[in-house]
């Protein structure tokens, strides 16, 4: 089968693997779609994975093409997305349910080899069992949407509440909808990129402001009638987005840190101080909930989907095959064009 090993830092090669073999408990899946994620990035170009080759990739949906012995033949032929995170199932975080806190993890993608391969072995803890109705790209950001659910989660949203949400990227599209789902008042994106904050308003969002033409806390207050954001999402692991959404939030509001950082997250002394007065609430927050507690987002997100809910066809600019996966990657690190999100497709949804 056809894979992509990260060989080394800036080193992506299209190789021959065999096939793995399901082992007890676990299911074939053959990889219809999977995402870019833009962690990936660092991990390809600056940082590299936990170890050399690795097969990157946790943002992946495919077919259930074969099963162990001991697993039902039921699940042949099944559409599924996967729970990308392996736990332990031996810390205390486990114990309780808390899987994304789980000491002892394994993950697709980055510490054991992930989706940009054709066939991978994937446990049934893992599998998100997909409707019909839903397509394999549609599975493959299921990953990404459930992140972006546990956000809105994350802010105890009620309803009528306006959310701000610094970063109009995949996943703060994603956080956009979400807030929209669960009854939000007023949906503010804000980003820098003129390219994002057009693709935003063309997804049909009506509040999205380029802060490099518009104060950032001007076009709030405008929006909400002289109002701060009752929560506010900083979404792109920047310091200067970190500043603005502690100054974006009203008196006992709430800030949802979502973003990945690359250097050090700073606050000036004025929005701290001011933040202090407030007794405003950052609230820091970790992949997802998966399986049975509190609830399983991953279901939630899959249902959405299904029933039309949840809108993510339109974020997929770019589908390539395995062979022009490496092209693809270069393309977002070197940022050739536009993109919002990227999939690696099988060759049938091309």
């Amino acid at each position: 089968m056809k894979a992509v090993d990260l060989k080394a830092i800036n080193q992506l090669e299209l190789v021959e693997k065999e096939k793995p073999v399901p082992k007890a408990g676990e299911v074939l899946i053959h990889v219809m779609a999977c995402g870019i994620c833009g962690s990936d990035i660092p991990r390809v170009y600056v940082t590299g994975s936990y170890h050399f080759p690795t097969v990157l990739g946790h943002e992946f949906s495919g077919e259930i093409v074969e099963v162990a012995d001991d697993v039902s033949s039921d699940y042949l032929g099944k559409k599924a997305a996967v729970f990308p995170l392996l736990p332990c199932n031996e810390c205390d975080y486990c114990q309780s349910g808390y899987y994304a806190q789980c000491k002892n993890y394994n993950y697709f993608g980055s510490r054991t080899d992930g989706g940009f391969e054709e066939y991978l072995a994937v446990p049934l803890f893992n599998l998100v069992l997909l409707e019909d109705q839903v397509s394999y790209e549609e599975g493959a950001m299921v990953e990404p949407a459930t992140v972006a659910q546990h956000v809105i989660n994350k802010a105890e949203l009620a309803i009528g509440d306006n959310v701000v949400i610094y970063g109009a990227g995949p996943i703060g599209v994603m956080v956009a909808q979400w807030a929209q789902i669960n009854g939000a008042g007023k949906v503010l994106l804000i980003d820098i990129d003129p390219t994002k904050v057009a693709f935003a308003q063309e997804l049909g969002f009506e509040y999205v402001c380029n802060s490099q033409e518009k104060d950032a806390e001007a076009f709030i207050l405008e929006t909400l009638g002289g109002k701060l954001a009752d929560v506010a999402i900083e979404a792109t692991g920047s310091s200067g987005a970190f500043d603005q959404c502690a100054q974006s939030i009203r008196t006992f509001g709430r800030v949802v840190l979502l973003g990945n950082p690359h250097s050090d997250m700073v606050l000036k002394q004025k929005t701290y101080d001011q933040f202090m007065r407030k007794e405003g609430t950052i609230v820091g927050m970790f992949n997802s909930v998966y399986e049975h507690f509190p609830k399983n987002e991953w279901q939630v997100t899959a249902q959405a989907i299904a029933n039309k809910q949840l809108n993510l066809k339109p974020l997929v600019t770019h589908k390539v095959p395995i062979e022009e996966l490496i092209g693809a990657f270069d393309m977002i690190h070197e940022k050739k064009e536009f993109y919002n999100k990227v999939l690696m497709v099988n060759e049938k949804l091309l």
